[in-house]
């Protein structure tokens, strides 16, 4: 199992214009006629061919490649609202956190200490981080995971996919199997914070042997842990399936609408011992001298995802896949600021008056649009994929003032500031598996990726960047025995900045060699996995520990950095009711000669990069229908900062849930009804998962105690 991190938003979303649109539309009616000529009755051939829509981003076990797969069983036991990050939180190498405190709304991700901006995330193997921020925003998704059928977690560089470079993990996200049978599914929860979920589902089964419509509408509602961290999200999922004896089509339409309160402000040392749940945001004294809140210090965003997925058997040997997307954003952040400069805003003093209390609007309005294909060979001794995408960013930054005591001689509408930015990125792989022998195995997997990079700001030109990024990969695989195999790989990855790096000043692209070395065992009642890595960076961008006036982690190079670490995973079935699932990553994360501000620290710890997380899961089941889990997590001490200031330690954690599911078919309407229980830090641990530094000062992001969810799955 693995990790990633998530960042905050600073420039979420993506999709095209209305003509491209339209294109895309019409693209799709061209796709659903030409298949309307393969009338085909048997669907026996095609039970997998959801899975190879992410075949050419995935990996097997002849890969060397340290990866982790969690599947839908596995993801639905926890599913009571939190984010997909927090789901994934037991999973080796990975540390998580979450804003309000409760794992909704604003959640963070990072594996093998990386930040999300420098996880590759895909969905049915389209690209889904930001464009510019590089960040992943799964509070823009919320409930995804009731529509994930399986989830992978590659570790290090990974192989080759679409999207920006792996730095630290790459997650790819398979949604919902087609399913041949109709049915529905009614899902509440409610729990602690007075957090509340509600998911309505339906799939008709396969029609006339060919034919499937599903979709699903969620909403999620929270006052989370810190106070006025409340979430108020709402989804939906549709998709169409055709499905022929050598064809597999789909046409989907997902997105979210969310609006939370701004909980990222964290708290100082003090507040954290005296006051756990207090926010600043929205702070402000009115005119009689009386320290209030607005209302209304939020982040509103929607984001709609459109697309359109083509899998084609040629024969017993090929197949391909096709696919097109499209995704338009659109959203602001609301902010109440006091005394604000009139200059700053494009406003004229009014007589001595220079400032004035205001609220404003900083908003993003984005589209992304592309395709991404591949087509896959496949024999006996020969595995091997050519693929690749191409993607179009179109964003604008524009600011709006909405209130201010004093206008000066602003007019509504007016914009204090008006960006934009367009980035094109293009990536074309080859990657194979061949077998040389028996027991010998081959990896090698080639890209060449162009990026494309403009955008305005503060400056006139922000940024007009090209990059042109070659990414070879290779590795041996040796199986020993029917158990045991072992795996050596090597890998090269290029990224290049995101926006806020530039508004930084000189920002360098940064350069990656990972090196994996694995043993993987297989028994009947024990499955080990252990992996050692070594990633040397040239002009790593690592956070510095502070944060933009938006919440987003400010990054800088670091000439040479590496990260050494031990990641060791295994299933062990002690019994046939008793199950436990021990990780733990042992690791050396480091600066070379770091130099800040002219001033040489010499080697140092990299921020955000604990050197002990360990995990387990203990699963019992007394009997078939009864599924208790505790599962335990350690995060080691770490600091926030790149130069290991003392005040800048975080302190390790250890936290402990438990989850309890049921699940009865009654003699009634119902398939089936699943109970589920969740009782998140039983042992009411206080403790600090995330923070970050003010100059020397540092703030925190406390967690919740103890805290609880319930949920009823109605199945008919």
């Amino acid at each position: 199992m693995n990790t990633i991190i998530i960042s905050r938003k600073v420039a979420k979303s993506q999709s095209c214009k209305v003509l491209k649109y339209k294109a895309l539309i019409t693209c799709t009616s061209i796709f659903f006629s030409l298949v309307s000529f393969s009338q085909v009755k048997d669907t026996t051939s095609v039970n997998q061919l959801d899975e190879v829509l992410v075949s050419a981003v995935r990996v097997t076990t002849k890969t060397p490649v340290s990866f982790s797969n969690l599947g839908k069983k596995e993801i639905k036991f926890r599913n009571l609202g939190q984010d997909i990050p927090i789901l994934m939180n037991y999973l080796p190498s990975v540390v998580t956190t979450s804003d309000a405190g409760n794992g909704v709304g604003y959640t963070g991700i990072r594996v093998r200490g990386s930040d999300a901006t420098r996880v590759n995330v895909t969905i049915n193997g389209i690209p889904y981080n930001d464009s510019e921020s590089h960040g992943t925003f799964w509070v823009n998704m919320p409930d995804f995971a009731s529509s994930v059928e399986s989830l992978q977690l590659q570790r290090g560089v990974g192989t080759s996919t679409n999207g920006a470079g792996a730095f630290g993990a790459s997650l790819n996200m398979l949604t919902d199997n087609f399913a041949k049978d109709s049915s529905g599914e009614i899902s509440n929860s409610l729990g602690s914070f007075n957090t509340r979920k509600h998911t309505v589902k339906f799939s008709t089964g396969l029609m006339n042997d060919h034919f499937e419509i599903a979709g699903r509408l969620s909403a999620i509602k929270s006052d989370g842990f810190i106070d006025r961290g409340a979430s108020d999200l709402k989804s939906y999922f549709l998709q169409g399936t055709y499905v022929g004896k050598t064809t597999l089509i789909k046409a989907l339409v997902f997105g979210g609408t969310e609006k939370t309160y701004q909980s990222w402000n964290g708290i100082d040392g003090e507040t954290l011992k005296n006051d756990r749940t207090f926010n600043s945001a929205g702070a402000f004294t009115d005119e009689q001298g009386n320290a209030r809140f607005y209302d209304n210090e939020t982040d509103n965003y929607q984001q709609d995802h459109s697309q359109l997925l083509w899998n084609e058997k040629i024969s017993d040997n090929w197949s391909t896949n096709f696919a097109l997307h499209y995704t338009k954003g659109k959203g602001f952040y609301e902010n109440y600021k006091e005394d604000a400069d009139f200059a700053d805003y494009g406003l004229q003093s009014v007589g001595a008056i220079t400032t004035t209390d205001l609220v404003r609007q900083k908003w993003l309005e984005n589209d992304f649009y592309g395709t991404t294909f591949s087509a896959n060979y496949k024999d006996e001794k020969l595995d091997v994929i050519f693929g690749g995408g191409w993607n179009k960013y179109e964003g604008d930054h524009f600011g709006k003032v909405i209130w201010a005591r004093n206008a000066s001689q602003s007019e509504l509408g007016d914009r204090y500031y008006d960006d934009y930015a367009n980035k094109t990125d293009g990536n074309v792989f080859a990657k194979a598996n061949y077998q040389i022998t028996e027991k010998l195995s081959l990896f090698g997997d080639l890209q060449y990726r162009s990026v494309n990079y403009k955008a305005n700001g503060v400056q006139p030109t922000l940024v007009d960047d090209t990059f042109n990024f070659f990414n070879p990969k290779t590795g041996l695989t040796f199986t020993i025995n029917s158990g045991n195999s072992v795996y050596l790989s090597y890998a090269r990855a290029n990224r290049e900045p995101n926006r806020s790096d530039y508004e930084g000043g000189n920002v360098k692209s940064e350069k990656l060699n990972d090196f994996e070395l694995g043993w993987r065992y297989l028994a009947e009642k024990v499955q080990f996995n252990t992996n050692v890595y070594y990633m040397a960076y040239k002009d790593q961008l690592i956070l510095t520990g502070g944060l933009d006036d938006v919440g987003a982690p400010i990054r800088s190079n670091s000439e040479k950095s590496y990260r050494l670490g031990l990641e060791v995973d295994a299933t062990i079935a002690l019994t046939d009711q008793l199950i436990i699932r021990p990780n733990f990553t042992l690791s050396a994360n480091k600066n070379t000669d770091l130099a800040v501000e002219g001033q040489n620290y010499g080697t140092t710890d990299i921020a955000y990069s604990p050197s002990i997380i360990a995990g387990n899961i203990l699963v019992y089941t007394p009997i078939e229908n009864l599924h208790i889990s505790w599962l335990q997590k350690f995060v080691g001490e770490q600091y926030m900062n790149n130069i290991e200031l003392p005040a800048a330690k975080l302190a390790d954690y250890f936290v402990n849930d438990l989850n309890v599911v049921y699940t009865f078919k009654p003699k009634t309407i119902f398939k089936e009804i699943v109970l589920t229980g969740l009782m998140n830090n039983f042992l009411d641990k206080k403790y600090v998962s995330n923070g970050y530094m003010y100059d020397i000062y540092p703030y925190y992001y406390p967690q919740a105690g103890i805290n609880f969810l319930v949920g009823m799955t109605l199945k008919f």
